[in-house]
């Protein structure tokens, strides 16, 4: 039986934050708007409001001494043309909350705000809004801090399971050189970078495939997408360029180095002009593999302690990796399906918010 009181006013908080557009890219977000709607909704909290640049903006409120601190983040995804209503205006049916956001995840900021005024515990919040851009300055600048913080809870769907393992990742830009020419010569075949680009996906495939025996917390092999291949002039001329845009999401016990090695190992002599990683997240937990293997167990008795259901490890990335990272206890836990997140007509089911908001209520009581 759901409490109607604090889900209501769960969903008067998650109301006004879906009405805030908070669309990553292009990442329009200003000190004002919704995290002045935080810090005025946040009564007996220090609040801190920084802006990092571009967009990435940070709240850090703190109610006593706390030694936890809760993070979410507050940008979203952009809204695709599939959405059958405005993202921006939540809609409630029986069971379920829907808008941008509302599981992907306001839906947690919503809940935190709720079970804070509910409440008169110590307690730390971390707002930020650099997620969805694989840009983690708000997380980055807060852990060069002195914070005194020695737990994080982040905030993603995980249907309020506490996931204490996920995959790191990695973006990757590549470009090959060719010789441009004629595509009747001898050469072509040899000549060609969009060639040297497809040969250099096969056999990272191949790779790819040889990694499948390896195993951490759940989690099997490594995942790998080629997202965009570009170059060439037109059918008849030998293509000089070739760029090539691809991702990697390693386990916990995989060495990122020896991943970008092999990867650009892998292109033939002389054809790789640059290997550039464009993006690095690490996974959760951070470390090597004893090293991770300890951090886990450790996530694993704090959400005993804290009498939090333990889930699966997952795929998908989070900043709770960071958090590791900087040597904090640290697992993901929040309301809603992963599935629902990025769709048209996002969802979170009303149930999901309930019990986190009554979980984050009794932790910080």
């Amino acid at each position: 039986m759901l409490d109607r009181m604090l889900l209501d006013k769960v969903l008067r908080h998650l109301e006004a934050l879906v009405a805030f557009d908070t669309r990553n890219p292009p990442r329009v977000i200003g000190t004002a708007g919704i995290f002045a709607y935080l810090r005025a909704h946040l009564p007996g909290f220090r609040c801190t409001i920084t802006d990092h640049g571009e967009g990435a903006v940070s709240l850090l409120a703190i109610r006593g001494e706390p030694k936890r601190v809760f993070n979410v983040h507050l940008d979203t995804v952009p809204s695709s043309p599939a959405w059958t209503a405005d993202p921006l205006k939540l809609r409630i049916t029986r069971d379920r909350a829907i808008g941008l956001g509302a599981c992907d995840i306001k839906g947690a900021a919503a809940g935190l705000v709720a079970a804070a005024n509910a409440t008169k515990g110590d307690a730390a919040f971390l707002f930020t809004s650099d997620e969805e851009a694989n840009d983690a300055r708000c997380i980055e600048a807060f852990l060069g801090t002195v914070h005194g913080f020695a737990e994080a809870i982040v905030a993603e769907p995980t249907q309020c399971e506490a996931v204490l393992a996920h995959r790191g990742i990695s973006s990757v830009l590549l470009r090959f050189q060719g010789q441009a020419g004629h595509a009747s010569g001898a050469g072509a075949s040899q000549g060609s970078a969009v060639h040297h680009a497809m040969r250099w996906g096969s056999r990272a495939l191949d790779h790819v495939d040889a990694q499948a025996h390896h195993r951490f917390g759940g989690l099997t092999g490594l995942r790998f997408n080629i997202g965009r291949v570009e170059g060439g002039i037109k059918a008849n001329v030998i293509a000089p360029a070739a760029e090539v845009r691809f991702g990697f999401r390693p386990l916990p016990s995989m060495a990122i180095e020896q991943l970008h090695e092999a990867f650009g190992g892998l292109a033939a002599p002389g054809s790789l002009e640059r290997y550039e990683e464009t993006f690095r997240g690490p996974s959760l937990p951070s470390g090597d593999i004893a090293l991770a293997e300890e951090q886990r167990l450790a996530a694993r008795d704090l959400a005993d302690e804290l009498g939090l259901p333990i889930g699966n490890a997952v795929d998908f990335w989070t900043e709770a990796s960071l958090f590791s990272r900087a040597g904090m206890v640290a697992f993901v836990y929040g309301p809603g399906d992963i599935a629902q997140a990025h769709t048209a007509d996002e969802w979170v089911a009303l149930d999901q918010l309930q019990r986190y908001t009554d979980a984050v209520t009794r932790l910080i009581t």
